[in-house]
């Protein structure tokens, strides 16, 4: 047999190391990603901005309507523009405080029926932002309400903390008026022992204005309820806008409470024009 030439051994072993692939890579290597633009950061919308989500949990339309309607009555009384100023201001930061205490109270309720226009109970608003801000309205509603006199002011202190008890006793039975009642009838006696700088100047009001004032609490107690009787019927309350609607209808309600509010107010406004606020 043949002996090979050294050439053909040579190129027997370079074609052998030409053609053998070598051993595998131990990991596959990764494709190279392009370069992405980083991504835009989200922009908070104006309406979640934490003023404006405590103003909407502060139920800011009832306290604006409250607030202005004890500074006509006292205006109408004949209290000076100056003092009209602060009770318009003392009563609306102490509807504020009461709309942001019973968001507090119900928003584990509120999220549970998921009611709209509920910043705390959606996630929107934390509740210790809302608690802080209630502490600081507590701080300033007592110097307003003292600045028209220490009784007057007593007296609307004691409207304040009989509103905020309301929030949590007494809502879900057929009590349910009574708080609303109790709180509106120290209203007259609010306005009607007003002074300036703190003095006492005023008077007692008359009883039936204090009577006229719990009878109108009772309505706008009933008007409030109206937009919660599915819910509260749900939770199994039997509070008396509840009970009244379910005998009557929602619609036939609202009708009726119009009317009674309608009445209180004319009567309130004729035996005020007749024997006055005050003694």
């Amino acid at each position: 047999m043949a002996k090979p030439m050294p050439w053909q051994r040579r190129r027997t072993a370079t074609e052998a190391r030409e053609t053998d692939p070598g051993p595998a890579p131990s990991h596959p290597t990764a494709p190279v990603a392009a370069d992405e633009p980083p991504a835009a950061p989200q922009r908070r919308r104006v309406a979640d901005a934490t003023p404006l989500l405590l103003l909407r949990a502060a139920h800011a339309k009832q306290g604006v309507l409250t607030a202005a309607g004890l500074a006509a009555a006292a205006g109408i009384s004949g209290r000076p523009g100056r003092e009209v100023g602060v009770v318009f201001a003392t009563v609306l930061v102490g509807q504020t405080i009461l709309g942001w205490h019973n968001d507090l109270v119900d928003r584990d309720r509120d999220r549970r029926h998921d009611r709209p226009g509920k910043p705390v109970a959606q996630g929107l608003l934390d509740p210790g932002t809302v608690w802080f801000a209630l502490l600081c309205a507590v701080l300033l509603v007592v110097p307003l309400s003292v600045a028209t006199g220490v009784r007057a002011g007593l007296f609307y202190l004691a409207s304040l903390a009989v509103g905020m008890l309301a929030n949590l006793v007494l809502r879900r039975g057929l009590l349910s008026w009574l708080p609303w009642a109790l709180s509106y009838a120290l209203y007259p006696a609010y306005l009607s022992y007003g002074g300036w700088g703190g003095a006492d100047t005023g008077s007692a009001p008359e009883p039936v204005m204090v009577v006229l004032a719990a009878f109108l609490g009772i309505g706008v107690h009933l008007l409030v309820s109206l937009w919660g009787l599915v819910p509260d019927n749900a939770d199994g309350w039997r509070t008396l806008p509840l009970r009244l609607g379910l005998r009557l209808g929602a619609s036939r309600l609202l009708s009726v409470t119009s009317a009674y509010l309608l009445l209180v107010l004319v009567a309130l406004a004729v035996v005020g024009a007749q024997v006055g606020l005050a003694r």
